[in-house]
């Protein structure tokens, strides 16, 4: 099953050495990227949506989403320790299917990152707007500068995003100085994260009624294709906040170590996460409950619906966790824990853009190697003399979403999102299977156990998911595919490396030297 032109395994690893970014990373260091991405899109901006999409039952939802994930995590270990590169599953496509899945992957994971940044970015700033100008500082944000025209939910004259375009732009800046810089960054907002929900789950637990379960799967486990709702439409959903771990493999190039560190930072930062999401769920539904707003024929609202918005409004529902922004904060104030609440609140602001870090960090690298290796205009892939980061193509990404968040609708984009993770998490399964028998005899430092059961059931996982977002978000898919094929066919066809006959190879010497690829 090869499509186009394939890249051998020894001129990715030559092309890397030749070309490549420093490594200044750790296990350590990768575990937070990985839970520095996963903790906080999910708990703090979709535990409402996922809520009104599955009621109690998004416990199950977060377990349904945590499974799959676990076991498309196994084969990115072994791969990634296996092509220790940056690019993670555009990489490990272009070695084993080909030059044109391997762009179609790279592609749809420039959706998922950057509509994933932006989403958060406007989430951010809409804690920085109500949280800390407005409860603490009594500062209104004029209309016009607080969101943008054609933001969903929207603001009623709104002109521009600002605080989401300052957030972009500091954390782009903090990309382009340095990953060194960026991790230790990210390492003081984790612990702040953890610290917040650590409370947050200390303080819920003990107060959870059963009752408060019941009933636990108000709209089923599954709500039919394409609507989006039940335990499996959820945990389509909250499977936005998992990509946390894909971008651990985005680092391995930036990697000490990568064949021990890469698998125990993908794997331990995703176990990690799944226990807390279901934990702070448990906690959140178990005091204040989380049973969803029924619409015509039993079926629920809509999340981020207007129609749900109206519900919301009504007194009866306006304390429901499913109609609340900061869903933790006012768990926490609803059960008296006022202050507490709103110090969560604060630790969200404070946290939310190491998520965003995390999301501009994957997106960069794999424009980054994309570029490398000819299928984008080579200056994009420059290295900074100084600061050692592909400058030019972070700078011109976090343009783009600091753009996108200031003006665009990406608020509730995170189906979009989920497209793309979905098909590149199945293509890195079937890469791992494909390299097993094509490769049989290269070192694996890790191996995924089980092979022959863990890779179709990543596929089938990634499928099942899919087939369970909203219909709308699954033909965003293909119909961006379309453009990415367009752009391949007009330019990365004619300019690739691999198509001109260049490969980078190691000679007896162990050094990078470019020869023509028969």
């Amino acid at each position: 099953m090869k499509f186009g032109r394939v890249k051998p395994l020894d001129a990715i690893l030559a092309t890397a050495k030749a070309k490549s970014l420093e490594p200044t990373l750790g296990w350590f260091q990768l575990t937070l990227f990985g839970i520095g991405c996963v903790i906080g899109t999910g708990i703090f901006v979709l535990t409402s949506a996922g809520a009104q999409k599955a009621g109690p039952g998004l416990m199950l939802a977060f377990a349904i989403a945590g499974l799959i994930c676990i076991v498309a995590a196994l084969c990115y270990a072994e791969i990634a320790a296996m092509i220790p590169v940056a690019g993670s599953a555009y990489t490990y496509t272009y070695s084993v299917m080909g030059e044109l899945l391997a762009w179609t992957v790279g592609w749809a994971l420039v959706l998922e990152y950057a509509v994933a940044a932006s989403a958060v970015a406007v989430g951010w700033s809409g804690y920085f707007s109500g949280t800390i100008l407005n409860q603490f500082f009594g500062i209104e944000l004029p209309a016009w500068l607080a969101g943008g025209p054609l933001a969903l939910g929207g603001v009623p004259g709104g002109f521009i995003n600002l605080p989401a375009v300052v957030i972009a732009g500091l954390v782009t800046w903090l990309l382009m100085i340095g990953t060194n810089e960026s991790a230790k960054v990210n390492a003081v907002l984790v612990a702040i994260k953890v610290t917040a929900l650590t409370v947050f789950i200390v303080l819920t637990l003990p107060q959870s009624e059963m009752a408060n379960f019941n009933p636990f799967l108000p709209a089923g486990v599954f709500g039919g294709f394409g609507s989006g709702v039940g335990a499996v439409g959820a945990a389509a959903t909250i499977f936005f906040a998992y990509v946390g771990f894909d971008a651990v493999s985005t680092a391995a190039e930036e990697t000490k170590d990568p064949q021990r560190n890469v698998p125990i930072g993908l794997i331990g930062s995703l176990g990690f996460c799944t226990v807390f999401y279901i934990l702070v769920a448990a906690g959140a539904i178990g005091t204040i409950g989380g049973q969803p707003i029924m619409g015509p024929g039993g079926v629920p609202f809509p999340a981020g619906s207007e129609a749900l918005a109206q519900q919301c409004a009504l007194p009866q529902y306006a304390d429901m966790l499913v109609c609340s922004n900061e869903a933790l904060a006012h768990v926490l104030r609803m059960i008296g824990f006022s202050t507490v609440g709103n110090l969560l609140g604060i630790a969200a602001f404070v946290a939310l853009p190491s998520v965003i870090l995390i999301l501009l960090f994957g997106q960069t690298r794999i424009f980054f190697v994309m570029s490398r290796d000819g299928l984008l205009p080579e200056s994009l892939s420059k290295i900074h003399p100084k600061w050692k980061t592909p400058y030019i193509v972070t700078a011109i990404t976090g343009a783009v979403v600091a753009f996108a968040a200031a003006f665009l609708p990406v608020g509730q984009l995170a189906d979009i999102a989920n497209a793309g993770t979905l098909y590149a998490f199945a293509m890195v399964a079937v890469a791992v299977m494909m390299l097993r028998k094509s490769e049989p005899t290269r070192e694996r430092k890790f191996r995924v156990p089980a092979l022959w059961l863990v890779g179709p059931a990543t596929i089938a996982g990634c499928i099942f998911l899919f087939l369970n977002l909203p219909f709308e978000a699954m033909i965003v898919l293909p119909a961006w595919g379309g453009i990415g094929l367009v752009i391949y066919y007009l330019y990365g066809y004619k300019s690739s490396h691999l198509g001109k006959g260049i490969v980078t190879v190691v000679d007896l010497d162990n050094d990078p030297a470019h020869i023509p690829h028969p």
